[in-house]
């Protein structure tokens, strides 16, 4: 188990910290922190605070991720999809969120945005190769593999 620490940024104490919705959930999901509503005209982007900044070990990240019903009724997803929190940021959250729906979208304080999901870190050293092993695949990149 892990231990991370919230700290709200000061006037969103009526803004929940990240919570899972359901027992099993993977995500935490996250509120929009925003003073007024913002409106995301079809194309547009934007930077969403959530009110909160986090201190976690470096052997987690927390991955920002659309949330499915936004995305699917309204359009409405994150950029730099999933975005990296790296353990030593201690800035405020923010979701950059996209609408590529047809209409307009008003995202009020409150509003579910995003979630919000902690992975482990590998360590990983890098070395530099005169050669690298052999594969079936070999260099073959994009469509490669017939798809």
């Amino acid at each position: 188990m892990y231990r991370v620490l919230f700290k709200r940024v000061e006037g969103n104490e009526d803004i929940k910290l990240p919570c899972k919705m359901s027992e099993w959930a993977a995500g935490f999901d996250l509120q929009a922190a925003v003073s007024e509503p913002v409106e995301l005209a079809p194309g547009e982007r934007k930077l969403i605070p959530t009110g909160f900044a986090m201190a976690m070990p470096a052997e987690l990240e927390a991955q920002i991720r659309p949330r499915s019903g936004l995305a699917y009724k309204h359009g409405i997803t994150c950029l730099n999809s999933p975005g990296t929190i790296d353990a030593d940021y201690r800035g405020e959250v923010k979701v950059l969120l996209v609408n590529l729906g047809q209409e307009p979208f008003t995202i009020a304080r409150g509003e579910r945005i995003a979630q919000m999901v902690f992975q482990q870190v590998p360590v990983v050293t890098i070395e530099e190769a005169a050669e690298l092993p052999d594969t079936v695949r070999g260099s073959g990149g994009f469509g490669h593999t017939g798809v």
